[in-house]
């Protein structure tokens, strides 16, 4: 019996062995399921369809991924912001409507404004939708004073919208205008058109030796609201749809009113793509005439109240 030990013993070691080797091969075969590559293979499964109709279109990295990253100021209301958690407003709804078209998922992220081009030059999105006012300047990489900010961008104009005017309600302070702003402190987001033109009425206003306007620029328009709200300007600038989203829901209808008749200097929003990514540009192009025509386009715009600013087809580079 003692010398039969040794020998039983030793097969049962084998089999251990033999048996931890195939746990430890398991685990790593889970653990290998969980690299990036691997994760990124199983997203792409769940977003990509490539049955979608203009999928083929597509250049093959946004194929492979079933995701295009786009860049956005995601505090723009009604065009994107969050409820409950959730990213919502006109440019997310469109962008859904072009996934289906796409057969790819249309991802937003966060991000300043007058950021988003220096991301698209770093490659960190693949488009930025952001209710972009198309621009020559941006379309050479530029802000409006002409300094370089990023790449060349092509831009797919999708919506034709003006810039408005609103105070607190009741508290108007005689701004009937732009040229009534001469003397008047004013709130903008940094790098918008309302930037842009809020400086162009200050050079009017010293050229006619009027008081200059005091200029408050911030990084979101909720934040320009905010300022607007506690008095600490007489009014602020922004796109009609932002500025009538506004003075619908802030406080019920009651804090702020619109002032300066109709919508100045309109002008298209784009979908900005960087110039070397022409197939992902001219995919993202039909996909947008694919809305219109189907009337996808037209229930976004009818569920948020911008009918006005349908355009009948996508144009290339069509501002400035």
């Amino acid at each position: 019996m003692t010398a039969s030990t040794p020998p039983i013993r030793g097969r049962s070691r084998t089999a251990v062995v033999a048996a931890a080797v195939v746990v430890a091969s398991l685990l790593l075969g889970a653990c290998g399921d969980q690299t990036d590559e691997a994760i990124a293979r199983r997203e792409a499964q769940k977003n990509r369809d490539t049955s979608a109709p203009l999928f083929k279109l597509l250049p093959k990295d946004i194929q492979d991924k079933g995701l295009i990253q786009v860049g956005s100021d995601i505090t723009y209301k009604p065009v994107e912001f969050r409820s409950d958690g959730k990213v919502v407003g006109i440019d997310p709804d469109l962008a859904e409507a072009l996934g289906k078209e796409l057969g790819v998922k249309l991802n937003f992220n966060n991000a300043t404004f007058d950021t988003l081009m220096g991301g698209l030059k770093s490659k960190r999105y693949d488009l930025a939708m952001s209710a972009m006012t198309d621009t020559k300047e941006r379309q050479q990489g530029l802000d409006a004073t002409g300094k370089k900010i990023g790449e060349g961008v092509d831009f797919i104009d999708y919506l034709d919208v003006g810039v408005s005017l609103y105070t607190q309600k009741g508290k108007t302070q005689g701004i009937d205008g732009w040229e009534a702003l001469c003397g008047k402190k004013i709130a903008v987001q940094r790098g918008t058109v309302s930037h842009d033109l809020a400086k162009d009425q200050d050079k009017k206003c010293r050229e006619n030796g009027e008081e200059p306007i005091a200029m408050e620029a911030f990084d979101n328009d909720s934040e320009a609201q905010t300022r607007l709200r506690t008095g600490g300007v007489a009014a602020v600038s922004s796109d009609y749809p932002v500025a009538a989203y506004a003075v619908k829901v802030s406080g019920g209808g009651k804090d702020f009113e619109m002032v300066g008749g109709a919508p100045v200097k309109a002008a298209p929003y784009g979908i900005a793509v960087p110039k070397d990514r022409t197939r992902l540009r001219d995919a993202i192009k039909a996909a947008v005439d694919a809305v219109i025509k189907n009337g996808a386009y037209a229930k976004v715009l009818a569920k948020w109240d911008v009918k006005d600013a349908a355009v009948p087809e996508a144009r290339l580079n069509g501002g400035g």
